[in-house]
């Protein structure tokens, strides 16, 4: 759904995420949502009674499409079924409860519309499509949502509903923080430019291509590090990003069950997996380390395609060798639509220890 050459869209693709850039007061760039361009497409359109081109009958049949997958069919925000608004410049579909605090937030941040009653530009479901949907957005606007925070549900207060979708879309405080995007102003430049928005990493411009959530779940047998125990925690790194589980005091068999998120780009290598024992008066002691090869999990899903389009079935295999630290063959499966590979790793440079890991690829292409 999202053009493959740059890191969500181009700005011709019209992906609003990414669109629009805010400065903050020490003079750094941020993400930041805004109206959609009022370029026409120009083919197959009527005319409205505002001066706007509205979308012909195909366009309005691929956005009901796209209302009726399954991760559509609940609130992008609230989990509340059946939602009948969309947020134009962000992408998702949204109940009625939330599409009001949209509306407060101003069109420059969300753009709110009925998917029944409004009529809809060329424009505005072309940047629909291009998002994907609910999944996709939230992928990008919940990837760093902190460890026990709980979303709104249904019969949330208007309080709660509200100072969650500004946390979430106004103030983006679930994107990772030290991440940045440049812009091509120009239209001329975006012409000739294979990208014209990406993240800005500490080591410069970054193209990403996927999101990769993945669970830890347990360790075993891992090493002492204090008097009898030890206080462990995981780390993983994926290019210039880093991202930790909690500490879990005294245990060497802890059950993490703790989802993390990053961002692949375009050439990404092995993801990197350290254990460490948390220490409150000297530097936290390293428990053990592996690596991970996205290379069988990616290649696999790329090949195969939308995974909601395929039954559940294994479409790759990640062997057991003496090159890796894998315990045995894991298999990149589909599942519900969703790309997994379940991934258990021996801990290396250390006396024993083990983690499982639940792996899930969200491709930022389809």
């Amino acid at each position: 759904m999202i053009c493959c050459s740059c890191l969500f869209v181009s700005q011709s693709c019209l992906f609003p995420l990414f669109a629009g850039l805010r400065r903050s007061p020490g003079g750094e760039w941020f993400v930041a949502a805004v109206e959609m361009s009022t370029s026409r497409f120009g083919a197959n359109v009527n005319k409205g009674t505002s001066g706007f081109t509205t979308a012909g009958a195909d366009k309005m049949r691929k956005l009901k499409e796209l209302l009726h997958k399954r991760d559509n069919r609940i609130c992008a925000d609230c989990s509340a079924p059946d939602p009948k608004w969309a947020s134009a410049n962000i992408g998702v579909f949204i109940c009625l409860k939330c599409s009001g605090v949209h509306r407060s937030l101003g069109t420059h941040i969300s753009k709110v519309l009925s998917v029944t009653l409004d009529e809809w530009t060329d424009d505005e479901i072309s940047s629909m499509l291009e998002v994907g949907g609910n999944s996709y957005a939230n992928a990008i606007y919940e990837a760093f949502l902190p460890g026990g925070y709980h979303k709104p549900h249904p019969d949330s207060s208007q309080e709660e509903r509200a100072d969650f979708i500004r946390s979430k879309y106004e103030l983006q405080e679930f994107l990772k923080p030290s991440l940045r995007i440049v812009s091509i102003n120009s239209r001329k430049d975006v012409g000739n430019a294979s990208s014209s928005y990406s993240f800005k990493s500490e080591a410069g411009m970054v193209e990403f291509i996927g999101i990769l959530k993945v669970k830890v779940i347990r360790g075993t047998k891992l090493a002492v590090r204090d008097m009898l125990s030890s206080d462990p925690y995981v780390v993983l790194t994926l290019g210039q990003q880093k991202a930790k589980t909690r500490v879990i005091k005294s245990n060497l068999n802890p059950f993490w069950n703790e989802v993390l998120t990053l961002s692949v780009p375009q050439r990404y290598g092995p993801l990197k997996l350290q254990v460490y024992d948390h220490d409150v008066l000297s530097r936290d002691d390293i428990m053990g380390e592996a690596e991970v090869d996205l290379q069988p999990m990616i290649t696999a899903a790329t090949a195969f395609g939308d995974p909601e389009l395929l039954s559940d079935m294994q479409i790759g295999r990640w062997l057991k060798s003496r090159d890796n630290a894998l315990t045995k063959d894991s298999a990149v499966n589909v599942g519900g639509g969703k790309v997994k590979q379940e991934v258990s790793l021996r801990l290396q440079n250390v006396e024993s220890g083990e983690v499982e890991l639940e792996l899930e690829w969200i491709a930022l292409n389809q």
